[in-house]
């Protein structure tokens, strides 16, 4: 069984509101744990520098378009 901590900080709520939206849930709760979800499984942010090596992987997605349609 999972131990659940409960949290509280104070953010902006313009923030808070554009979290949600890009989320997609509809509130603040759900909208903190799936950003918390997404960051901890997102490839990116085990890597230094991580806008280095997401703008390879757009790059190489690029370069693999180009030549694939060059065929």
């Amino acid at each position: 069984m999972a131990k659940i901590m409960h949290v509280q900080t104070v953010l902006v709520v313009d923030d808070i509101e554009a979290l949600k939206e890009k989320t997609g849930e509809p509130n603040t709760k759900d909208a903190l744990a799936k950003a918390v979800q997404h960051y901890l499984e997102c490839e990116y942010t085990r890597v230094e520098d991580m806008w280095t090596k997401k703008l390879e992987n757009v790059v190489k997605k690029e370069l693999k378009k180009y030549l694939w349609r060059k065929n």
